[in-house]
């Protein structure tokens, strides 16, 4: 069974379609790249999925259900997690309690107790166990993008949209990122990646979505996407593609 189907989906802001007739499909175990300029509708499109944001018209269907008017809140506990691209974690709470405040309010944890042991394997996972004591807000931003994704994974995703989860870290902390990135594709669990790095999109997916002023421009294999004129001509540039074809 599709894993999340888009049919249609539009979204506007007054007189601004942020989102035009989007029609896409994700399939269990894919991890999928989503690709575009600034003010494309990639974060738009993650808020309308996760309820955020309702759609003006469309549909989300998740697993066979129909989750389009879903608040966030019931879109996470159907198995529809999410990062922020501006990290906010809860400053005055421990790390522990940030990533147990996921267990909890999406996870399925049957106490307090229980969401901190899901919330310690998690931090475990992102590499975070000697901080659980702190407060998050004591956390460098590389550590606070960790925080984000073990609060998110303490949810039991089926599905996980990432929002620029690079932004603003350098390059040994991406190449931590990448590989926290793999791991959790490797678990089972469905990946749309919203990233600005190409190289990070080449590296990590097998399938990459483009948005242009809200829509659908192309969606194909990486080697594909490089070389569309479309996306040459709305993202890529030229030197770029043509850099990329020299390489290949």
């Amino acid at each position: 069974m599709t894993l999340l189907q888009l049919s249609g989906l539009s979204r506007r802001f007054g007189g601004l379609n942020a989102l035009t007739d989007i029609n896409l499909t994700i399939e269990p175990g894919e991890l999928v790249g989503l690709i575009g300029p600034n003010g494309a509708g990639k974060t738009t499109l993650i808020n309308v999925v996760t309820g955020v944001h309702p759609a003006s018209s469309g549909s989300v269907v998740f697993a066979g259900r129909d989750i389009t008017r879903f608040k966030p809140y019931q879109a996470a506990r159907c198995g529809v997690a999410r990062t922020f691209q501006v990290v906010q974690p809860f400053p005055e709470m421990n790390v522990l309690d940030n990533v147990a405040a996921g267990a909890i309010a999406a996870g399925g944890a049957t106490s307090v107790k229980d969401a901190r042991n899901r919330a310690m394997r998690q931090l475990e996972f992102a590499g975070l166990t000697a901080f659980a004591g702190l407060p998050a807000s004591s956390l460098t931003l590389a550590m606070r993008k960790r925080l984000e994704l073990a609060k998110s994974l303490a949810m039991n995703p089926r599905l996980l949209l990432l929002d620029e989860v690079n932004a603003g870290l350098n390059a040994t902390e991406i190449d931590q990122a990448l590989k926290l990135v793999r791991e959790i594709s490797a678990r089972g669990i469905t990946i749309l990646l919203v990233e600005h790095l190409m190289k990070v999109v080449l590296s990590l997916c097998t399938r990459i979505v483009v948005l242009h002023h809200g829509r659908l421009i192309a969606q194909g294999e990486p080697g594909q996407i490089i070389r569309d004129p479309l996306v040459v001509k709305a993202y890529l540039g030229r030197r770029y593609a043509d850099a990329e074809h020299a390489d290949a």
